[in-house]
């Protein structure tokens, strides 16, 4: 049996330069998407109040919620693959 050894891929940081940028672009919008969801859920939270419906608000703010933590995670996740 032939012993290969670990080949480990390193990429410098010219490489990696337009997937930061990509990277950047994408936690901004992911962050304004997070903040307008949250924004619509409470108005239509307070609509509801105001009108006397009593709607299930939790599972449409919990969607929000869950939408912002994978956008939140995707790219250090992304950058942490990228460095091993």
């Amino acid at each position: 049996m032939i012993s290969h050894p670990m080949t480990i891929l390193a990429v410098g940081s010219d490489v990696t330069t337009e997937l930061d940028t990509v990277l950047g672009w994408m936690a901004w919008l992911v962050t304004c998407a997070g903040v307008a969801g949250l924004i619509i859920v409470g108005t239509r939270m307070a609509l509801a109040v105001k009108t006397g419906d009593v709607e299930e608000h939790l599972r449409e703010f919990l969607t929000v919620m869950g939408a912002c933590v994978i956008g939140a995670s995707a790219g250090p996740l992304v950058q942490m693959l990228m460095l091993s």
